[in-house]
C-alpha cells in the first residue's frame, strides 16, 4: 500500500501537459505522479526543479546527481538516472558503480571529475565546503557551474527525501545499486 497514492491515468489536461513536458512521450515516473497528487507539491517541484540542461555537461551533471542520490541511499532516483542517462553521459559500468560505491576514491576520474565528486561528498557529509574543496572545484568550473553543483546536490537530496520517505517502488527497468 503506497504511503501517498500516485495519480493514475487519465490525467487532467494540465497535469498531462506537465508530464509530457518532462517525460517527452514516456509514461510519467511514480515520483512525478505522486507529487502531482498535490497541485502545490507538483508546482513547487517543477518550479524549483533543475530538470533542464543547465551549465554543466551531461557527464558532470550525472556524476553530481548519481553520487548525491547514492550517498542519500536513494536507489529509486539513482536507478532512474543511471538507466536513462549513464550511457549518453559516457559513464562506464565501473564509473556508474563508483558513484554508488567509493565515489571520488575510485581510479580513473579526471582531476576535474574528482574535484566535483569530492565536493558532492563534502556537501553530503557537512553541508559545506572547506576553502580547499571550493578552490579545487573552482579550478575547473566557472561560477555558474559551481552554483549548479550546489543546487543539484540540494535538489536531489530533497528528491531522495521524498522518494525514500514515501518508500516509492523502484521503477521497472531502472538500475539497481551494485551488490
Amino acid at each position: 500500500m503506497p504511503r501517498i497514492a500516485a495519480l493514475e491515468a487519465p490525467y487532467a489536461p494540465d497535469v498531462q501537459a506537465s508530464f509530457d513536458a518532462v517525460m517527452r512521450g514516456k509514461p510519467p515516473l511514480v515520483l512525478f505522479r505522486t507529487l502531482a497528487a498535490s497541485e502545490r507539491a507538483w508546482a513547487k517541484f517543477r518550479g524549483g526543479s533543475l530538470l533542464d540542461r543547465g551549465p554543466l555537461g551531461l557527464r558532470q551533471r550525472e556524476l553530481v546527481i548519481d553520487r548525491t542520490c547514492a550517498l542519500a541511499g536513494c536507489e529509486y532516483e539513482w536507478g532512474v538516472h543511471v538507466a536513462i542517462f549513464a550511457e549518453a553521459a559516457g559513464l562506464s559500468p565501473q564509473e556508474v558503480a563508483a558513484t554508488a560505491g567509493v565515489g571520488s576514491a575510485a581510479s580513473g576520474w579526471t582531476v576535474a571529475e574528482r574535484a566535483l565528486l569530492e565536493a558532492v561528498e563534502a556537501l553530503h557529509a557537512r553541508a559545506s565546503l572547506t576553502d580547499e574543496e571550493f578552490a579545487a572545484l573552482r579550478a575547473h568550473y566557472d561560477e555558474a557551474q559551481v552554483l549548479e553543483v550546489l543546487l543539484l546536490c540540494g535538489f536531489y537530496r530533497m528528491v531522495a527525501y521524498v522518494a525514500n520517505g514515501l518508500d516509492l517502488p523502484l521503477e521497472p527497468g531502472a538500475a539497481r545499486f551494485p551488490a
